[in-house]
């Protein structure tokens, strides 16, 4: 029976066939700016609820017993702490305005189209922001390493 004869189903042969992957459309997240900003966004949300998850726990400590709770706060003034608040400040400054920018795209009738120029912009603020507050808290965290108290 020759091979292509009627009734026969064979395959194609491999050069023949063309498959494109399926492309994504009505959507932001294309590995852009939108979809970094939303990760980020995530990433700084949880390391934010965590902090606040201790913050509340070590503080109710205070109810408990006052001598724990200086205890407690006596070892947040080592180094690695303030290098700990540096990334809190971080994650909390990008959050915050990134959220903004958030709200402008689900509120403003324009917001979608101009969110990439809004990524820069929050990217811009954020380095500013950063940059205002970098130098003091290395140089509390340089006087903790030194062994200095804080002024």
């Amino acid at each position: 029976m020759p091979e292509n004869s009627a009734g026969t189903l064979a395959p194609p042969p491999a050069a023949k066939l063309k498959i494109k992957p399926p492309r994504l459309s009505g959507t932001l997240y294309r590995g852009r700016e939108g979809m970094w900003s939303w990760v980020l966004h995530r990433i700084t949300g949880v390391a934010i609820y965590f902090f606040l998850l201790v913050h509340i726990l070590d503080t109710s400590i205070v109810r408990i017993s006052p001598q724990a709770y200086n205890g407690v706060i006596d070892s947040y003034k080592q180094p690695i702490m303030g290098i700990g608040e540096f990334f809190l400040v971080v994650a909390i400054g990008y959050h915050a305005l990134n959220g903004l920018r958030i709200i402008l795209i689900d509120f403003w009738s324009v917001g979608a189209r101009h969110q990439r120029l809004m990524f820069v912009i929050v990217i811009l603020l954020w380095i500013v922001l950063i940059a205002g507050f970098a130098p003091e808290q290395i140089r509390t965290i340089v006087l903790e390493i030194q062994g200095h108290t804080n002024p």
